[in-house]
């Protein structure tokens, strides 16, 4: 269980804790693209651990908080989600209670779009990007960045096993605002 808020947003209840990753058909990680880095870490427990797609490994920080993951990319890439494993069954007192996240355009401009409490999670969670207007479905960003700010039994150091972050899929045709779905829409889809 999580409770989530945004700017202007009341908090509310978000499902959490899958523990198969579902993820719907439009979306594409893009964490691949990214920078990745860590405000601290233990050895042998840092980025590459965040994103080797085993839920075995762990990020672990290392010092005060608020723990931070930055994620930077070359140039501006919409986001609409970003999904956390966690597993408070496993990590205990260094399981996340509390994340913020924040975007921007670098380390000097970042604002925070949203802050999300766990409670006891243990699995995949799921954070949408999208603003309270419906039109806002993703955000456009240089930077992400995840803050654990506190951690469950008033833990000091956080464990986080995987971080994925989902856009949407670009459009096959370039310029084209539909997605057709057969060649024959596509042969017809000039007006000359």
């Amino acid at each position: 269980m999580a409770t989530e808020s945004s700017e202007g947003e009341e908090e509310r209840k978000v499902n959490g804790g899958n523990q198969v990753l579902i993820v719907e058909d439009n979306l594409r990680e893009m964490g691949k693209k990214a920078a990745w880095s860590v405000s601290s870490c233990k050895p042998g427990n840092g980025v590459s651990a965040l994103r080797d797609e085993n839920l075995e490994t762990y990020w672990q920080s290392d010092g005060a908080q608020p723990h931070l993951v930055n994620i930077q990319f070359q140039k501006k890439v919409m986001l609409q989600l970003v999904v956390l494993y966690v597993d408070c069954k496993l990590d205990e007192s260094y399981t996340p209670s509390k994340i913020s996240i924040r975007v921007g355009n670098g380390f000097d401009n970042l604002k925070e779009v949203k802050t999300v409490e766990l409670d006891k999670p243990s699995g995949w969670i799921h954070l949408s990007l999208s603003g309270n207007d419906p039109r806002e479905t993703f955000v456009n960003t240089i930077m992400l960045q995840i803050a654990v700010l506190s951690n469950h039994l008033n833990g000091r150091d956080a464990h986080v096993r995987q971080i994925k972050v989902y856009g949407p899929q670009p459009n096959p045709i370039p310029h084209e605002p539909f997605h057709f779905t057969s060649r024959e829409f596509v042969t017809y889809s000039l007006v000359r």
